[in-house]
């Protein structure tokens, strides 16, 4: 078990790789509090996760769910001080939260633009804000900041994705430089194309075309993302700090 006894924080936690991170975390021995808005996947979840893991006999606790809008300052703290509350530490955050709301620069509204913003850009910023104290506290942490290889290239249609994610490797890499003197590692994952209801509403000839552009000849899985999460969560990425890990099949060669 790579992180057992260890309490990870994923936000979005509720579905898609969210949610097979978290039960991969919890496969390997972590404490699990997911933060989410949706309140029954987010139950879901935790019932999902605790059916399929077991482990009493190595101090394995129940996950905890916390309903909060992670663009509102003060929810995010509430729900970060909750699970510190219940398990007592905070070792690894995800923030995995993410919306996207495509459309062409002349056609994005402003209130399109401000909500992927804020909860891709400002959601990553309030939770690492409320978590920093505690790993510093700790004189040790991990905090992985999902971003895209959209953020990497830009992509047509996505102008406030791709801002967003473009901002929050800014932020990875400002936050490696403050936390890691305080024992903190701040990564950022960019992935390519996963595999989950973020792209249901992508027409099958250009899900063709896009696999058609990926060395790998496929889509991502979200299990495949969780285990690059378990990595850099891991004793073995000790040393591993202000990196963007792109997981894209090849995609961005």
């Amino acid at each position: 078990m790579r992180l057992k006894g260890k309490v990870a924080v994923i936000t979005g936690g509720a579905r898609g790789i969210g949610r097979a991170t978290a039960l991969r975390f919890a496969e390997e021995g972590a404490h699990i509090g997911i933060v989410d808005r949706d309140r029954e996947s987010g139950e879901a979840a935790v019932r999902e996760i605790t059916s399929r893991v077991t482990g009493p006999e190595n101090g394995w606790r129940t996950p905890l769910f916390v309903q909060a809008d992670v663009t509102k300052r003060d929810e995010a703290q509430q729900a970060v001080a909750k699970i510190h509350e219940r398990f007592r530490r905070i070792d690894v955050l995800l923030n995995n939260a993410g919306i996207v709301l495509d459309a062409q620069l002349a056609k994005m509204s402003e209130e399109q633009f401000d909500a992927v913003v804020s909860v891709n850009l400002k959601g990553t910023f309030n939770c690492t804000q409320a978590v920093a104290p505690i790993m510093i506290a700790q004189g040790s942490g991990r905090v992985i900041n999902v971003s895209s290889i959209v953020g990497l290239y830009g992509n047509f249609g996505q102008t406030s994705y791709a801002a967003a994610k473009a901002g929050v490797i800014g932020m990875t890499k400002v936050w490696a430089r403050e936390l890691g003197r305080k024992g903190i590692c701040v990564n950022a994952v960019a992935p390519g194309f996963i595999s989950t209801d973020m792209l249901n509403g992508v027409p099958e000839k250009v899900l063709h075309q896009l696999n058609g552009k990926i060395p790998l000849g496929r889509m991502g899985r979200p299990e495949e993302l969780a285990g690059v999460y378990v990595f850099l969560a891991s004793k073995d990425a000790d040393y591993i700090n202000g990196a963007v890990l792109t997981v894209d099949g090849g995609m961005i060669l």
